[in-house]
């Protein structure tokens, strides 16, 4: 929406970004107002509610592809469920899954929420060990939606995305390793360390295709 430059969206500056970003984040139940440059005053849930009635303007007069249609779709479904019951999130969204799991225990066992077990339980949700992680354990037991598949996920690790820079930055990652050599890779640069120390810029992030970047490889 930003790119195009057909919706407006500077109505909806904060007047302070990152006190609004501090109060809102202490805010989880959106109660109390941020402040907008104008003058207006907003909770989290109302400007969430702006912005996404904005997006699915946009979707109905643009010709996007389905999986951004379906974020929208998304976005307007979670909102709906937050104003309605914000813990109704807890099969999909991490904070109102570790609240629901943080309520639970202090409940059996008396605690208060400065309790350092309350405090593991937000470290235990993201631990990555399939073994360990609470994530883990509540999407075995089917307390977690999720929008993509294992399988999808799997593909992914392995498959970067055809239709930005990660093709080429995937691309020379692998021919890299085949061919045993020392190269150094970020988000915008493919490094060669040889004694050329060849360097390619990638600024563009949507950009898949490059005929500098055919050239590098074919030099591997």
């Amino acid at each position: 929406m930003v790119e195009d430059h057909t919706t407006v969206l500077r109505d909806l500056t904060l007047q302070s970004p990152i006190n609004a970003l501090r109060d809102i984040s202490n805010d989880i139940f959106s109660e109390r107002p941020i402040r907008l440059l104008n003058g207006r005053e907003l909770t989290a849930l109302e400007l969430q509610e702006e912005l996404c009635e904005r997006a699915e303007s946009f979707v109905e007069t643009h010709d996007l592809p389905k999986d951004q249609k379906d974020v929208v779709g998304l976005w307007r479904e979670t909102l709906e469920m937050y104003r309605k019951d914000p813990l109704s999130l807890h099969l999909r969204s991490d904070w109102a899954a570790k609240y629901v799991l943080m309520e639970q225990l202090m409940s059996r066992d008396g605690l208060e929420i400065t309790d350092p077990k309350i405090a593991m339980i937000d470290l235990l949700y993201h631990d990555t060990n399939p073994q360990r992680g609470l994530y883990y354990r509540l999407q075995n037991k089917g307390q977690i939606e999720n929008i993509v598949s294992l399988d999808e996920i799997n593909e992914a690790v392995t498959t970067p995305p055809q239709t930005t820079r990660a093709r080429m930055r995937g691309a020379f990652v692998k021919r890299g390793n085949e061919q045993k050599r020392d190269f150094t890779v970020d988000w915008v640069h493919l490094k060669l360390n040889d004694q050329l120390q060849r360097t390619l810029l990638l600024k563009d992030p949507f950009k898949s295709h490059d005929d500098r970047f055919e050239r590098l490889l074919n030099s591997l």
